[in-house]
């Protein structure tokens, strides 16, 4: 089995929610990431993708607003729970990213494409191990 804490990644960009969303932009941008998750002092609140900030754009959306409020209420998994947890709570929550949090602290965050490359990996190692436990039939003519 393979856990959320297996391929979460630990190094968590956060940003304040009296941050505006040109901000979230600049920041994202900057650091050459997805997402930032939205914290209230030390408590994440929410999360913006950099498809949050496209929707913005097309509507129209004033970039100064601060990110106070934004976006769907904010679904988290825990570092133990399995990797298949987590995919369902993303396609059931529909988003892409969910946040790691242990204890009410945010530890780590997960996406689609972690989960994608892992179950990867997995099906890599699995066809090693069957090519090498099998062996074809030794015919002579």
């Amino acid at each position: 089995m393979i856990y959320v804490k297996d391929i979460m990644a630990r190094n968590v960009r956060t940003i304040s929610s009296s941050s505006k969303i040109v901000d979230a932009a600049k920041a994202m941008a900057k650091w050459k990431i997805g997402a930032l998750v939205i914290t209230a002092g030390s408590t994440p609140v929410g999360i913006i993708t950099e498809g949050d900030v496209s929707r913005c754009v097309a509507e129209g959306t004033n970039l100064r607003r601060t990110l106070r409020g934004f976006g769907k209420k904010l679904i988290s998994v825990g570092p133990g729970e399995r990797v298949e947890v987590a995919a369902k709570k993303m396609a059931d929550g529909e988003v892409k990213k969910l946040p790691v949090m242990e204890e009410g602290k945010l530890v780590g965050i997960i996406t689609q494409t972690d989960i994608v490359n892992s179950s990867f990996a997995l099906v890599t190692s699995l066809k090693e191990m069957v090519q090498a436990r099998y062996r074809p039939p030794d015919f002579e003519m």
